[in-house]
């Protein structure tokens, strides 16, 4: 595991969130929107987003309507919109819109879980933080990083303690944004390139996948 991860610290030495942000209320909006679709296609949408509601109490007052145009691009636009207010409503009432440091305090919020409340934890405040995403599930899979392997449907949070437990907390962050990469780059869900994979040599996967 740990000699795969060092190859993976290679591949990408210079891992960073893949949405843009500013601030933690951006970096929590975005990854929100985040949901169902790519980084790439959210930071498409948020500069308009972020201009014209640059403070959760500007977002909370907002017409649901125009946040609905504005993230409609994503999908599922105004499921979306919803747990957009209903996150702004809450941080402005609760935080005096400020966003939250600890786990217990994010994952109040709505629409916000533990892959949420991780990316914001470690990307925003540099607190450790493991965001456990499809991603992260097939690769730790494959290279069968975890006990659960056999499991097509595995649970995140179990997913989370079990590599966390494997890995100081400072790599945390990190890691999670290796096995993303490599995930979006090199082990991709129905057709992985194997054949450009820098962990062919030791993944159990490697051609099977």
């Amino acid at each position: 595991m740990h000699d795969e991860y060092a190859i993976l610290c290679e591949r990408y030495p210079a891992p960073k969130c893949a949405l843009d942000f500013a601030n933690p209320l951006q970096l929590i909006i975005a990854t929100v929107l985040s949901a169902q679709t790519t980084d790439k296609r959210v930071n498409t949408v948020t500069p308009e987003l972020f201009a014209r509601y640059p403070e959760a109490a500007d977002l909370a007052a907002a017409n649901p309507e125009d946040v609905e145009e504005i993230i409609r691009p994503l999908g599922f636009y105004r499921s979306k919109s919803k747990h957009l207010l209903g996150l702004a409503a809450a941080l402005d009432e609760r935080f005096g819109g400020r966003v939250p440091r600890t786990m217990d305090e994010l994952v109040t919020l709505p629409g916000v879980g533990r892959k949420t409340a991780n990316v914001v934890l470690g990307n925003a405040f540099g607190i450790p933080g493991f965001p456990v995403d499809t991603h992260v599930m097939r690769v730790t899979g494959r290279l069968r990083w975890r006990s659960d392997w056999r499991i097509a449907k595995s649970d995140p949070v179990a997913v989370e303690k079990e590599i966390c437990a494997c890995f100081p907390p400072e790599d945390w962050t990190d890691l999670s944004h290796r096995l993303i990469f490599h995930g979006r780059d090199v082990c991709h869900a129905r057709k992985p390139d194997c054949g450009n994979c820098p962990l062919r040599e030791t993944c159990p996967s490697f051609a099977i996948a």
